[in-house]
């Protein structure tokens, strides 16, 4: 493991030797990060205080937040899909009852956002 780490590089500002670190300039910075991964960012910082120093180090986390972001929306949106399909809510049900409609979606949502956030976001 300790291979596939690069080694960092320091330099001297009077007594003291600071790492060479930049933040990689990618294309994300035009991705604008949503709930899930702010979320993600929070969790890693309070929790994995270690893993969080790394990835900054690295200069990947933006990276990371990124595609846990991109992965969670990815998953809410397929299991919220799945489970209207599987309980036949459809647009005939919303438009004969568009509460209960907005009842079962506000469910399979929330459903969802638990799935999601337990398995991806706070692992």
């Amino acid at each position: 493991m300790e291979n596939s780490r690069r080694k960092l590089e320091y330099h001297r500002e009077n007594d003291y030797l600071i790492p060479n670190v930049a933040i990689k300039n990618n294309n994300l910075d035009n991705y604008q990060i949503g709930k899930y991964g702010y979320l993600r960012l929070e969790y890693l910082k309070k929790y994995k205080r270690g893993y969080y120093a790394e990835l900054m180090l690295e200069g990947t986390l933006t990276e990371h937040i990124v595609a846990i972001d991109k992965e969670a929306n990815l998953q809410v949106n397929n299991i919220v899909k799945n489970l209207a399909k599987a309980n036949n809510v459809d647009e005939m049900l919303k438009q004969s009852t568009p509460l209960e409609w907005v009842r079962l979606m506000n469910n399979f949502k929330n459903s969802a956002e638990e799935i999601v956030l337990k398995e991806l976001i706070y692992n």
